[in-house]
């Protein structure tokens, strides 16, 4: 059974790591390779009820992980639709090509903690089309925001999927990975970025043609606003809400999304239902990505397998054995993290790692939030944002490779130096 499980557990993942060559969309991969790891699994076991019990106790940890991502996503959705972003954005305005690339660089690490790494990519690609006229200079740009935005979501719970992940598991609690992973996070971004700012210094910004658009016609200076600051204020409440009361972030997401339903309702009320129709939640539940919550749920029910079987706990053991440094083993789990997708090695490392051994806030779970969160930037493939990134602006992956590559793994190793000279100064 052992054998099995790890053949078909490896192909569904070498499925998933080459999803854009062999054109299979890694959802398909990651739930037929959940379907028969747990078939294998129940018709090995001769106890049917404990099989049964043991998905229900996996299902409910995925579903907490997913009622979250699906409200979160939503309350993006809705602060787009009603073009809130342009609060931000607007304000973005400078001549010199290298302030623009701080700025931006900035805005967009703030930004992806609030958000996410992959909405706030989409937003602030989105943005630099608006101030840059010459493709080539975009390009940078567009590395530079992938960089930011993995670097800015790995210091919040909400900020990147790997974090919220470990944040919902009880590996790490919110105030202690913003005040270890923080330094670190704006290291792997500033040092990137420096490098590529100096690279543009006295080079001016071309601005492309001012185009009619209809952009905010639908909705006025007051609704966006009112949507951008509530929006944002649930997201950065959760938090918040769950340290006071102790219910998991998937409640306070859900209830925060409903306020923010019936705000929208109270506020469109009296429109014609052809005009409000794009504002309302029902539109925004329709746009969300359901291909990556879908994703989250076949990955995750793959991995508890592993989990339930002990294959993780004995991969471990083999990891400590062969390699001994817990430091060198979470460094190389978040260059691997650059190949092939963050979600399902993070989820591995849960499983392959107790609490009870290894407790909230231990070193091993923080410097694991950090690595797999930056680490993906290394490579265009190895996030999320960097693949939104490649088909917003057509970036091709060996373009990357040759001008980002470096500059990322750069900023990936000094980012990793901060944290361990921060830990070891802390402790």
């Amino acid at each position: 059974m052992i054998t099995a499980l790890v053949i078909v557990f490896v192909i569904a993942y070498s499925a998933i790591a080459v999803e854009h060559p062999i054109k299979i969309n890694k959802s398909a991969s990651a739930l037929v390779g959940a379907g028969l790891l747990w078939t294998i699994y129940a018709l090995s076991m001769n106890d049917a009820q404990a099989v049964s019990g043991q998905l229900s106790e996996s299902l409910m940890g995925t579903a907490q992980i997913v009622f979250f991502l699906m409200g979160a996503m939503t309350i993006v959705e809705v602060v787009d639709a009603h073009n809130g972003f342009e609060v931000i954005t607007r304000r973005i305005r400078t001549s010199q090509l290298a302030t623009l690339m701080w700025l931006v660089g900035f805005v967009t690490f703030f930004l992806s903690a609030v958000l996410d790494n992959l909405t706030t990519t989409i937003v602030m690609i989105s943005l630099v089309r608006k101030l840059l006229a010459k493709h080539d200079d975009r390009l940078f740009f567009a590395g530079i925001i992938v960089i930011a935005a993995n670097s800015g979501g790995a210091w919040s719970p909400i900020g990147d999927v790997t974090t919220t992940m470990l944040w919902i598991g009880g590996q790490i609690t919110t105030l202690a990975i913003i005040k270890s992973v923080f330094l670190p996070s704006m290291a792997s971004m500033i040092v990137p970025l420096g490098i590529t700012a100096y690279a543009l210094r006295g080079r001016t910004v071309e601005a492309p043609p001012l185009k009619e658009s209809d952009h905010g016609l639908h909705t006025t200076e007051f609704e966006r606003n009112l949507m951008f600051s509530m929006g944002i204020g649930i997201l950065v409440a959760v938090p918040a809400f769950k340290t006071v009361t102790h219910l998991p972030p998937f409640m306070g997401i859900l209830f925060g999304l409903g306020i923010l339903w019936l705000v929208g309702d109270l506020v469109h009320r009296h429109k014609e239902d052809e005009t409000k129709q794009h504002l309302t939640l029902v539109h925004a539940l329709s746009r969300i990505d359901m291909s990556s919550i879908v994703f989250f749920i076949g990955i995750l029910l793959a991995v508890a397998t592993l989990e339930h079987t002990h294959i993780l706990t004995a991969l471990a053991r083999w990891l400590d054995q062969a390699v001994g440094r817990q430091d060198i083993i979470v460094l190389i789990i978040g260059i691997v993290s650059a190949i092939v997708d963050n979600v399902p090695l993070v989820a591995a490392s849960m499983g392959m790692y107790s609490l009870t051994q290894f407790p909230a806030d231990h070193f091993l779970w923080e410097f694991l939030a950090y690595c797999a969160g930056t680490g993906g930037s290394i490579l265009i493939i190895g996030s999320a944002a960097g693949v939104a990134a490649m088909g917003l602006e057509k970036i091709h992956f060996f373009w990357y490779v040759k001008k980002m590559s470096g500059l990322a793994l750069v900023g990936y190793f000094a980012g990793a130096g901060v944290y361990l000279v921060q830990y070891q100064l802390m402790h």
